[in-house]
């Protein structure tokens, strides 16, 4: 289970989305430019990005309280991202389910197993909060003289 979001010992950045599918993209631009401006890899970036936009959207597209917000929480923890999105809706959980091959929607949890190394769901005071950890790579030391 993720350690929780508050108090936050490491790097963070948490950012708010209003519940309607127009505001998808925003999501997805904020998650890039954080992961950019941590100077995470492209590809890991871009799977990072791809993922916390399967679990904004599952919350646009599931979610029936009106007028809620979806929260994206991005956390660096030594050798792994912790990616988190809540929104207010407890009673919606988000379950693997079989597409067919002609199904245009279904496969969004797939591919969030498939990029991660972990994901799952809790449920919090408020809200659930879907999340997914990616290792991070190793970085190498310095050379000294």
């Amino acid at each position: 289970m993720p350690e929780p979001t508050s108090p936050q010992p490491h790097p963070a950045t948490t950012f708010r989305i209003p519940k309607h599918p127009r505001n998808v993209p925003d999501a997805r631009t904020q998650a890039c430019k954080a992961l950019a401006d941590w100077g995470l890899p492209i590809g890991l970036a871009a799977d990072i990005a791809l993922v916390a936009t399967e679990f904004v959207t599952n919350s646009v597209r599931h979610c029936e309280v009106t007028f809620s917000l979806v929260e994206v929480t991005l956390t660096l923890h030594g050798d792994h991202l912790l990616l988190e999105v809540s929104d207010p809706d407890k009673e919606k959980l988000p379950t693997p389910r079989p597409a067919g091959q002609q199904d245009e929607d279904g496969r969004g949890l797939a591919v969030i197993a498939a990029l991660s190394t972990r994901w799952g769901c809790d449920l919090r005071r408020f809200t659930k909060c879907s999340w997914a950890t990616f290792p991070l790579p190793e970085v190498a030391p310095a050379c000294s003289g």
